[in-house]
């Protein structure tokens, strides 16, 4: 199979043909002839500051309570070495983004997975949590467009979690990157917004609006959370990359940012769509939430089917995918994720077709 043939429903990243690269080479030049002293040299460990203000406004807090990481798997890292010690109770949806997973049992964290529902995370089973005497140092969520089950966190299910972190003393740590790519459905607003008792922390990133490889993501918190963190940042690498950053904040200013979301958000719409078509077409046993927004689509499979089997066999068939169990402590035997941001339309269906065969041939 040659690697032109492989359709990869494996990796949460846009396809070349959704990212502004003009837009961005634009930026490039702009933010060399704008402030070449500024982004050559060493600058802050909070970040590239125009950027870093740009982030606040959008955001409605301070400069101050922002930090500019590379990526916004970094600002997780900071975040979790600040606040977690081992043996720390830390609560985590189930399913959740497998690198939350390694990044917290490296820090030794006592995990505890709370089930994801069509509407977020299971409040009632928090809380359950709660009362039984876990006392958690924080609560990692991922509210929009969920990574890796699609789903988005209800406003009401918002709201109770702000309450259970006030009544229970715990941070929530809203893990938010797929915000801005809505295809339907009221934008909720952020538990970050809604929050009046410093209880959010709250982390974003550019990679899924502008592109990866420009490694930008961010931390809002309490001023003195963040100013901790930015302590370490300085003693870890004295600043991250200033020329990506300064490039994000040109792209931004500019509007280049809104254009390239609604390319974005129009490509990802029809995949997600396409590929919710093809699975009922050609898996109808798959059961699935199909998503508002973001980059993925978690099926589960009939119970005779194990992901384990499933993901060498599609494999040999030239479609990539992730097994369930790489999201979670136990569980997800049967379940795979899809990520639909890099396959271009015309090759969804086959994609499906070819993950078909796979289970057909695990089954016979």
């Amino acid at each position: 199979m040659t690697a032109e043939q492989l359709i990869s429903f494996a990796r949460g990243a846009p396809s070349l043909d959704i990212v502004d690269v003009d837009g961005l080479k634009a930026a490039a030049v702009r933010a060399f002839d704008a402030d070449p002293a500024g982004i050559t040299a060493y600058g802050t460990s909070v970040g590239y500051l125009p950027l870093r203000e740009w982030i606040a406004t959008k955001h409605g807090v301070s400069p101050d309570q922002v930090l500019v990481t590379n990526g916004s798997l970094q600002a997780d890292a900071f975040l979790f070495d600040h606040l977690v010690s081992s043996g720390d109770a830390v609560v985590v949806e189930r399913p959740t983004y497998d690198r939350t997973l390694l990044n917290l049992r490296q820090q030794a964290g006592e995990v505890h997975a709370v089930t994801v529902q069509p509407d977020g995370v299971d409040t009632a089973e928090l809380r359950k949590l709660l009362e039984s005497g876990i006392r958690p140092r924080l609560a990692h969520i991922i509210p929009n467009y969920q990574n890796p089950a699609g789903v988005t966190l209800s406003l009401d299910k918002r709201r109770e979690l702000l309450d259970l972190a006030a009544e229970y003393d715990f941070i929530i740590f809203e893990d938010d990157p797929y915000a801005d790519i809505r295809f339907r459905g009221e934008r909720l607003p952020s538990m970050l917004s809604l929050d009046t008792g410093n209880r959010v922390v709250h982390a974003s990133s550019f990679t899924k609006t502008v592109c990866p490889g420009v490694r930008v993501g961010y931390l809002i918190g309490p001023a003195d959370l963040i100013a901790d963190i930015a302590k370490k940042a300085t003693n870890l690498y004295i600043s991250p990359g200033m020329v990506a950053q300064a490039i994000v904040h040109q792209f931004c200013v500019s509007g280049d940012i809104d254009r390239s979301i609604e390319t974005v958000r129009t490509a990802l719409g029809e995949r997600a769509r396409l590929l919710a078509e093809a699975l009922r077409t050609h898996l109808p046993e798959a059961r699935f939430t199909e998503p508002d927004g973001g980059y993925f689509l978690w099926i589960e499979l009939p119970t005779d089917v194990l992901a384990e089997r499933i993901a060498p066999a599609a494999a040999e068939r030239g479609v990539a995918v992730v097994k369930g169990t790489d999201f979670m402590l136990d569980g997800g035997r049967h379940a795979l994720r899809l990520a639909f941001s890099a396959v271009t339309a015309d090759r969804i269906e086959e994609g499906v077709r070819r993950l078909a065969e796979a289970v057909a041939a695990v089954r016979g």
